[in-house]
């Protein structure tokens, strides 16, 4: 079953305007299923996997190969595994100038980033695909069975549960064991464990050298190992709100795992009842709504806001000097506390959305609205649009 993807408009209009458009996001998301969806009704494409033998002989010479292909959208999957490509590729964009040439796939951000705009600067435009968002499966699975299998396909899609838990154990073992295969100075037991402590910290504030502590490693490898899961996009960090105050900010970045199913694996939570009386309900509730923020709405500012008098904004969102303050709470009478109002208070947004598991959304008080998920974005996005 295909369905139908919130960006896949974005991706035909740019590659009507730019030679080459590039769609980065974790494995097993839908990069290729979506682009082999596009590209049914193309008569001229070819699709190349860099992880099948077969197709990495066929770019043995790839300037030979790619020229003999120029007349066709070429969708490159997995560059990451050939980063020497780029150069090549915008010799040929130069040499022919027209739009819609390469489609990129990447399961690797930072690297990927730099080296395709190094090489690719003005010719490229990119994209990024997250696992589902709620508003993509909303008609097929409920809030409870999203929050406990996140937004994987083949987790979300699954026709048991237990066949959902066990794809998302494999895709763990996999992700360790052969994909961070590529990058260097890391071991394989000791990201699991970071990966199973921070499931277990999931939206708290990052203390590098605890964490250190606790594995035996020093706080820079601790800092390597998370930026090599945030680089992979398995891994959030969201930064402080700086404001221009007398009060004293917590600085440290809240770290959160890129995907609510996941989280759940790590802590063997196997469903939503296991999941509901656990003590991360609460955070992996705060990670899904910014994964949502972040899916729908990727060039906006997103931080949060803490004192260390327990003043706090779960996440404050910034479009230019606008700002919205939204509050995460995991229960269906949702109430802010004296340390929310007073943060709103130091802040000042225009609004504050309070996001509950609610069936239909109402009006707490002035600015402040209590919103379900399923309205979300539609808030948002007049937010956004009343600029």
């Amino acid at each position: 079953m295909y369905i139908p993807r919130i960006i896949e408009p974005d991706i035909r209009s740019a590659l009507q305007h730019n030679p080459a458009v590039a769609i980065l996001g974790p494995r097993q998301c839908g990069k290729s299923t979506l682009v082999k969806h596009l590209l049914r009704n193309e008569e001229k494409s070819l699709y190349l996997d860099l992880e099948r033998p077969s197709d990495q002989q066929k770019l043995v010479d790839p300037e030979w190969f790619l020229s003999t292909q120029s007349q066709k959208l070429v969708c490159l999957d997995e560059v990451q595994r050939m980063p020497e490509i780029f150069p090549l590729l915008r010799s040929l964009i130069d040499e022919q100038g027209r739009k819609g040439m390469y489609v990129i796939l990447g399961s690797a951000s930072h690297d990927l980033i730099r080296q395709s705009s190094e090489s690719l600067a003005g010719r490229i435009h990119f994209h990024r695909l997250t696992p589902f968002l709620f508003s993509e499966v909303q008609h097929h699975v409920d809030l409870e069975t999203y929050l406990s299998r996140g937004g994987f396909p083949r987790s979300i899609l699954a026709d048991e549960e237990d066949v959902s838990f066990r794809w998302r154990e494999d895709f763990i073992s996999t992700f360790l064991e052969r994909d961070l295969l590529q990058f260097a100075g890391f071991t394989p037991i000791m990201m699991r464990r970071l990966w199973q402590m921070l499931a277990h910290l999931n939206g708290q504030t990052a203390n590098y050298s605890k964490l250190g502590d606790a594995l035996g490693i020093s706080h820079t490898t601790v800092r390597k190992y998370i930026d090599l899961l945030e680089g992979t996009f398995m891994l959030t960090q969201l930064p402080p709100y700086y404001a221009n105050t007398k009060k004293r900010l917590i600085k440290s970045p809240k770290v959160y795992l890129s995907d609510t199913g996941i989280v759940a694996a790590l802590l063997q939570l196997r469903d939503f009842n296991q999941l509901a009386g656990h003590p991360v309900m609460g955070t992996l509730w705060e990670g899904l709504v910014l994964q949502q923020l972040k899916g729908h709405f990727p060039n906006l500012e997103y931080s949060f806001y803490r004192t260390n008098h327990g003043h706090e904004i779960d996440i404050v969102v910034m479009q230019g000097s606008r700002k919205l303050a939204i509050e995460c709470k995991a229960s269906s009478a949702p109430s802010l506390s004296k340390g929310n109002y007073k943060a709103l208070d130091d802040i000042h947004p225009e609004k504050c959305f309070v996001l509950a598991p609610v069936p239909e959304g109402y009006s707490m008080h002035k600015s402040i609205e209590v919103v379900a998920i399923h309205e979300f974005i539609e808030k948002m996005s007049a937010w956004i649009s009343a600029y």
